[in-house]
């Protein structure tokens, strides 16, 4: 069985918020989440604004939305029709006089940029932000099966539940197409579809490196700061994280550069051809793939408002992950994709130089155990549950 942890906080949000607004990309569930929750609600209304018959119904938004005062509204798409929310601030406003401040809207959008940019000006104090990705270890069955399959097909929904990994395969790769073809000249600057998917694909083959504009724009013939702006576009759809170093006045020179990475693990396998987890088990890939895999999951299991980083100096110390949970400290984490192992005499060195509160290393197995008096080894799927089961 398969349980959304995003609908737990969706329904603690509506329960202190007028609005919450989804933001995740295309194809995570989002619209299926919502809609099972709108009929969960009596009355509750489902609108889709990509189709033009709802949004001729919200011509006039405030005539239309009195009538749904007291229960849900959903709007999908949100995007298609960004004068909305200054119309919703209003609707909230005067719900609140009336005694029908909470829980009143629900809104979605595919890209992170728009939605937080139109909704943050109009509705500051009125909506809650929750982030939906695709699935991660904690929403799926806990064997080991799973774990490979989630990591080797990636967690969007119709590429994980695929009948086949041919028919996975397939899947992504449509979904490329889709983004590359539709969602990027919708969301963003105009980019050859071609050029752009060169680019997705030079960043899956530099999964978990240091960014190196310059290298990456003489491979493409586009300048740095054109390779800047194709990263903020997928960082802004949510396709591509780009962790940041860590930096504390701890006297080392520290690397400066921010770490690039594609976050679905299903999508740098289908963007490198690699099709099945034996052609990834023996790809060049296969180590970089693993520590995004686990960053993510890590990251979608972590409390509201934990940070991420990596911290590198100019001699070597490294630690994969730094997370700031709030209330619980500086966690710092090395990934192998090795069922046991330990880590590397870097990380010692950066642990000795941030002294962090919790210091782990994460791999592919299962439990816990002691590696010294300080650093814990814990499979994936422990250390998700130990962060998710923090109190908030």
């Amino acid at each position: 069985m398969i349980v959304r942890r995003a609908e737990r906080e969706i329904k603690e949000a509506l329960e202190e918020e007028a609005a919450v607004a989804i933001v995740g990309p295309r194809q995570v569930g989002k619209t299926t989440l919502a809609r099972e929750m709108a009929d969960a609600h009596p009355g509750a209304i489902y609108l889709d604004l990509e189709a033009k018959a709802d949004r001729e119904r919200l011509a006039d938004p405030v005539l239309f939305l009195r009538q749904y005062e007291t229960t849900l509204v959903v709007l999908d798409e949100i995007h298609r029709m960004p004068e909305l929310f200054s119309s919703l601030r209003g609707i909230i406003d005067e719900g609140r006089r009336t005694g029908h401040g909470l829980g009143r809207f629900l809104v979605l959008g595919s890209a992170s940029m728009d939605l937080l940019h139109q909704s943050g000006e109009s509705l500051a104090g009125r909506i809650a932000y929750i982030e939906m990705g695709p699935f991660c270890v904690l929403e799926l069955p806990d064997d080991d099966s799973t774990q490979l399959s989630l990591w080797v097909r990636g967690g969007f929904p119709g590429s994980y539940l695929a009948r086949s990994e041919a028919a996975s395969v397939r899947w992504r790769r449509d979904f490329i197409r889709t983004y590359l073809e539709r969602d990027v000249p919708q969301f963003g600057p105009r980019v050859p579809a071609g050029v752009l998917e060169r680019f997705w694909t030079m960043l899956a083959h530099n999964q978990g490196t240091l960014l190196n504009a310059s290298r990456l724009a003489a491979s493409l013939q586009v300048s740095a700061p054109t390779i800047q702006r194709y990263i903020d576009l997928l960082c802004d759809l949510l396709l591509v994280r780009r962790l940041q170093p860590y930096h504390r006045n701890v006297g080392k020179r520290l690397v400066k550069s921010p770490k690039v990475y594609v976050r679905d693990s299903g999508l740098v396998h289908a963007l490198l051809g690699i099709a099945n987890y034996n052609d990834l088990a023996g790809h060049p890939v296969a180590g970089a793939s693993w520590e995004g895999f686990a960053i993510e999951n890590l990251l979608q299991s972590a409390p509201p408002r934990t940070t991420a980083h990596f911290y590198r100096t100019a001699v070597g110390a490294e630690i994969d992950l730094l997370l700031d949970v709030p209330g619980h400290g500086l966690w710092a984490i090395e990934i192998k994709r090795s069922l046991a192992g330990r880590p590397e005499k870097g990380f010692h060195i950066a642990c000795g130089d941030l002294k962090p509160d919790r210091s782990y290393l994460v791999n592919a197995g299962r439990g816990q155990y002691p590696i010294d008096e300080n650093t814990t080894g814990i499979g994936l799927r422990d250390l998700a549950a130990t962060l998710s089961g923090l109190p908030k």
